[in-house]
């Protein structure tokens, strides 16, 4: 499932429908496993980019889909995490990863600030201007704004199994997130839950806490299990299950 890029040093960001008339915009931080040549992988062998811990799984093709079925706008990374994580603060532990699950990161350790600022620079400061312009914009024409951020994990983590097939992420925005867990609850089948398998904090989370809490802009984090997005009927399957799930004009929650 490697993710193959034409040139070596893509854009930060890819923009998908931006002018599409969804209230809900789309963030996809884990989108993209690319590293450029000169950093020879970071020492890592070549397997070892096509796992959870060089990207999120099928997130990236998930919104892709899910933008066509929403009209919904999209911002995905052009990066691996490995590199700079764009949904981790600058400055922590979890920036510019050292580990990652039960691996070590050679490339990453010992970097000096230069290499550090070069990578904020490049690889997290457009992304998040990027959002940052498009929800300014939405703002000054009081366009009605929802941010939902896709992303995905491992079944079993550090050999600890996962029995979710999806979670739902929040800090402010209980009733969004309540409102995307009731309807995914209609199907019976589903194992869902609030804030699992991870939970949102301003120490470890940039996207939500950024720019949807501090804005005030109701903003939920979706985390679907990788393995259900292996396919492509799977991630069609999930895109038509979260496109009707998620709010919209003709179906929104009361309180939204």
């Amino acid at each position: 499932m490697t993710l193959h890029v034409r040139n070596d040093w893509p854009a930060a960001v890819e923009v998908l429908n931006e002018q599409g008339t969804s209230d809900i915009v789309l963030l996809c931080e884990h989108a993209s496993n690319h590293i450029p040549a000169e950093y020879q992988r970071l020492g890592l062998a070549p397997r070892d980019l096509d796992r959870h811990i060089a990207w999120d799984i099928g997130a990236a093709e998930l919104t892709r889909r899910l933008s066509a079925h929403l009209d919904a706008p999209a911002f995905l990374s052009g990066y691996s995490r490995l590199l700079i994580d764009l949904n981790r603060p600058l400055g922590t532990p979890g920036s510019i990863p050292v580990h990652s699950e039960d691996t070590e990161i050679p490339g990453n350790g010992g970097l000096d600030a230069a290499e550090r600022a070069r990578r904020a620079e490049v690889m997290f400061a457009p992304f998040h201007d990027s959002v940052s312009a498009h929800l300014d914009r939405r703002t000054a024409t009081r366009r009605s704004t929802l941010i939902v951020t896709i992303h995905s994990f491992t079944p079993v983590f550090l050999g600890v199994s996962r029995p979710w097939h999806a979670g739902v992420l929040y800090d402010s925005a209980e009733v969004l997130a309540r409102d995307i867990l009731s309807r995914l609850s209609l199907d019976a089948v589903l194992v869902v839950a609030a804030n699992e398998p991870y939970l949102i904090s301003r120490d470890e989370d940039y996207a939500v806490p950024i720019h949807g809490d501090d804005r005030g802009i109701p903003a939920v984090l979706i985390e679907i299990r990788q393995d259900l997005l292996s396919n492509e009927a799977g991630i069609e399957e999930w895109a038509g299950r979260l496109a009707a799930a998620l709010p919209t004009r003709e179906r929104e929650s009361p309180s939204l």
